[in-house]
């Protein structure tokens, strides 16, 4: 068992996760592949058991930075999701996410998905709580660590982005007769 660091520091391999699940039939759209929704909710799912992993604290998501569907997944796949903490900020942590297919019968695998989402710990008062720092070790862990700052940086103009669009949208919540 590894533990904290003096500088409070943990590697990214303490927060993996991994996540494995059949698909059925209930989960197939009209073409036939999983149903896009379904794997963002996974990956939301697994991100965050990431995120409490190395926070030790409830995580909120913060954001889903983006999704690249990489390919479609079958009825005779298994899906697999891994997730671990790619970088930290003060209270926020960014999760890489990867969907990995296998075809059942062929034991082929590709990688169906990715997705970086952003998680913030917070406290006992549910304010936002400071994370410990992350330490890639593998060089997958560090060719994503290595360009992360760049990731922080365009999602947070993103969010001003966002928070400029949001106070000029309308608020009035539609009848219900006009809701489907």
């Amino acid at each position: 068992m590894r533990k904290i660091g003096l500088a409070g520091e943990r590697p990214v391999g303490d927060s993996r996760v991994y996540k494995a699940s059949h698909v059925f039939p209930s989960d197939l759209n009209h073409k036939g592949t999983l149903y896009g929704g379904k794997i963002l909710a996974e990956m939301d799912v697994v991100g965050s058991m990431a995120a409490v992993k190395h926070a030790r604290h409830n995580c909120v998501t913060a954001s889903i930075d983006w999704v690249d569907f990489l390919c479609p997944v079958h009825n005779s796949d298994s899906i697999c999701y891994e997730a671990f903490v790619i970088w930290t900020g003060n209270t926020s942590m960014e999760v890489f996410v990867k969907a990995i297919a296998e075809d059942l019968k062929l034991g082929t695998q590709r990688v169906a998905a990715t997705s970086f989402i952003t998680f913030v710990a917070l406290g006992e008062d549910n304010a936002p709580a400071p994370v410990p720092k992350v330490v890639p070790e593998t060089e997958e862990e560090k060719q994503l660590h290595a360009v992360a700052m760049e990731r922080a940086k365009l999602r947070h103009i993103r969010k001003e982005q966002s928070e400029q669009i949001a106070r000029t949208l309308s608020l009035p919540i539609p009848e219900p007769k006009q809701m489907i």
